[in-house]
Order: structure tokens, then C-alpha cells, then sequence
């Protein structure tokens, strides 16, 4: 099934299949960010309101907060991203995703920018 992905301004993606949204960081938020050396994630089970920092992304540049964006539950946490923060470098709206969130609102996606909006906001 194709879901559609929306961004927030923090330049985090969140795609919703089945009840279960999917939230990684943005393309342009990795090349601002530059090479990607390490991840700090939730435990699965913690509750975030969204705009909340849930996660810290680091470079070898800076480090920044990985914004929720919608309020919901930790499912799940990538671990392969983990382990292995290069994924981020290479393939960060797909396997470089970071967590599985169940949304306390489905309705805060309608808030959020498609990919053109997203685009837009970034000057691309």
C-alpha cells in the first residue's frame, strides 16, 4: 500500500499506514546536518506531545532534536539506525527511519505540509 508522507517545519516526515505512523527526518534535514555519527531514540512506550523533542540526531557538525510530529506513543525505535547512523546519511525517507508512533490524533497530520508545501517551505 502507498502512503503519503507529510513534513513538519521542523523537518521531520511522518507517514500513517493502518493506525501506525512511521516518522524519520527529512532529506534536507540530513544535508543540513551533514554525516551522521550518532542517534538517540526513546524506549518504546514513552508518550510525546507533538513539537516535543523525542530524539536527538548527531553530526559531525551539531546535534539536533528530532521534533514530534503529532502526539502519540512510541511503538517501536530503529534500531539499525542505532547501531548503524550512517543510514541516515543515505537513505533517511526510507530505511533511515527512526520511529513507529501509534498518533493520539489522527487529525494533526491535516496540519502538516505535503511534499510540494514541504518543497516550498525549503525553497527547493
Amino acid at each position: 500500500m502507498n502512503t503519503m508522507k507529510k513534513f513538519s517545519n521542523e523537518h521531520v516526515w511522518i507517514s500513517l499506514q493502518d493506525g501506525v505512523a512511521t516518522v524519520g527526518i527529512t532529506a534536507h534535514a540530513q544535508e543540513t546536518l551533514g554525516d551522521i555519527v550518532s542517534t538517540e531514540l526513546p524506549e518504546a512506550g514513552s508518550r510525546f506531545g507533538q513539537g516535543d523533542a523525542a530524539g536527538v540526531v548527531e553530526s559531525t557538525k551539531t546535534a539536533a532534536d528530532v521534533h514530534m510530529p503529532v502526539d502519540g506513543e512510541i511503538l517501536e525505535v530503529n534500531e539499525a539506525v542505532v547501531s548503524e547512523p550512517g543510514l541516515l546519511n543515505t537513505d533517511p525517507l526510507g530505511e533511515g527511519w527512526l520511529l513507529k508512533v501509534r498518533p493520539a490524533d489522527e487529525g494533526q497530520l491535516g496540519g502538516l505540509m505535503d511534499e510540494a508545501q514541504y518543497q516550498a517551505f525549503i525553497g527547493a
